[in-house]
């Protein structure tokens, strides 16, 4: 496990360990997921994209406190006409423990990871005013398709390098 992180906005917190997620967290990470958004999950676009695929285990992080998970951010590599992408989420906080930053954590992590690796280009089905502080915009209507409902405004991107979401249009699937 990484050094544990001490989160300035959450001193009540004891310190935060991150570290990649494991094969083995995947069940502890399904029952937080069924806590934190209920059996609904699975009819969620976000959802269809990650069904029967692994998470890019390198850019995915858990959360502990002391040996207790308490978040988790999965990154899934998706495609959209020939460009590449990730694809963040669910970003999972156990709900007795949001709002300290964790989520944060998490999502500042799993972007610098995908950055770090070449990755040019981060998707996600969230809250603007959440996501955009990681640098997150709008995707501009009809650029792209999602396999599903979804509300168009809560489709996001994050280019990690200049210029990387220009061009990039059509339907969004599974990597």
């Amino acid at each position: 496990m990484s050094q544990p992180e001490k989160l300035p906005h959450a001193p009540d917190l004891p310190a935060l360990g991150l570290r990649p997620l494991h094969a083995s967290d995947l069940p502890q990470i399904e029952k937080l997921d069924e806590r934190a958004f209920g059996p609904g999950r699975f009819a969620r676009t976000a959802y269809r994209l990650r069904e029967g695929v692994a998470p890019d285990f390198a850019m995915s992080y858990v959360a502990h406190v002391g040996t207790l998970l308490v978040g988790s951010n999965i990154m899934t590599r998706v495609k959209c006409g020939d460009a590449d992408l990730m694809l963040l989420g669910p970003l999972t906080v156990e709900p007795a423990f949001r709002s300290r930053g964790i989520g944060e954590a998490l999502a500042m992590r799993s972007i610098a990871a995908a950055r770090n690796a070449g990755g040019r280009l981060v998707l996600l089905v969230g809250d603007e005013p959440y996501y955009s502080r990681f640098g997150f915009k709008r995707v501009p209507a009809g650029r792209l398709a999602m396999p599903g409902p979804v509300d168009p405004a809560r489709v996001l991107v994050c280019e990690l390098a200049d210029g990387a979401f220009e061009g990039v249009t059509g339907v969004v699937r599974k990597g």
